[in-house]
């Protein structure tokens, strides 16, 4: 998962300051985790501990409350209601990389992605930007090809990955849904060479620059196996001792 919290790291500065391409600088000054990197540690951490998703997320939401969260998600989070509240915002994909990581089979990534996503976005949408993120992890540590993977998530979601970015990214504007931000992430994934292509890939698209290059480098990570170092480093000093042990212990458990 350690892929998904980079793209956010990286994509911080962009998400209101977007670029439209691919040579930019990889880590700004300003660069900062956000609520991508507090929501997927703390599905990572209910995995680990086999905690309750809701209140695990609630509590991280509390712990970290200038993460930059979606005006809904603070609402919740400031209710202590825990009820869903039908979103279909991206929420739900960004958070979702340590089920694809944690799980083995398809069927078992599928429901766990669906319980992470449904408790605050059971909209239809929401479910389903979450289960094709988790699905694509899983099937890129299985070894599948990209074709492959389009192919799949292409059938299961009825998403269209034949578009290019090229073709994408003069028209794409901000989206937080994931019916217009999940598609574009995972191409973004399956155009690229490496990881760091693939979270330049996200971010040049000028959307929502942060949650897109979370859900590109998760997809990135488990296919490519590797981040290189100098990547890696800059990132983890930016994150708070609380959340690089909980990433320390995910990945001795899942490496």
């Amino acid at each position: 998962m350690l892929g998904a919290i980079i793209g956010d790291i990286i994509g911080s500065v962009y998400e209101w300051n977007p670029v439209k391409s691919h040579n930019f600088p990889l880590f700004s000054p300003q660069a900062r985790f956000t609520d991508d990197t507090v929501l997927t540690v703390a599905v990572a951490d209910a995995i680990l501990h086999r905690k309750d998703y809701a209140r695990t997320i609630w509590e991280y939401g509390r712990r970290y409350p200038q993460a930059g969260y979606g005006a809904s998600f603070a609402q919740w989070l400031r209710s202590g209601d825990l009820q869903p509240y039908g979103s279909f915002g991206n929420g739900s994909a960004m958070r979702v990389s340590p089920v694809g990581f944690a799980f083995d089979s398809q069927d078992r990534v599928l429901s766990e992605a669906a319980r992470t996503a449904q408790i605050t976005h059971n909209h239809p949408e929401g479910i389903k930007g979450a289960q094709a993120t988790a699905l694509a992890i899983w099937m890129a540590r299985q070894g599948e090809s990209k074709p492959e993977i389009k192919k799949q998530i292409e059938t299961r979601f009825d998403y269209n990955l034949s578009r290019t970015l090229d073709e994408i990214r003069p028209h794409y504007s901000f989206d937080v849904s994931c019916q217009g931000s999940v598609p574009e992430s995972i191409i973004a994934f399956l155009e690229s060479e490496d990881y760091e292509d693939a979270v330049r890939n996200a971010i040049s698209l000028g959307g929502d620059s942060d949650t897109m290059a979370c859900i590109a480098g998760g997809i990135a990570q488990a296919f490519y196996r590797d981040i290189p170092k100098p990547i890696v480093k800059q990132a983890w000093h930016l994150l708070d001792a609380g959340l690089q042990e909980v990433v320390e212990k995910f990945n001795q458990r899942w490496h």
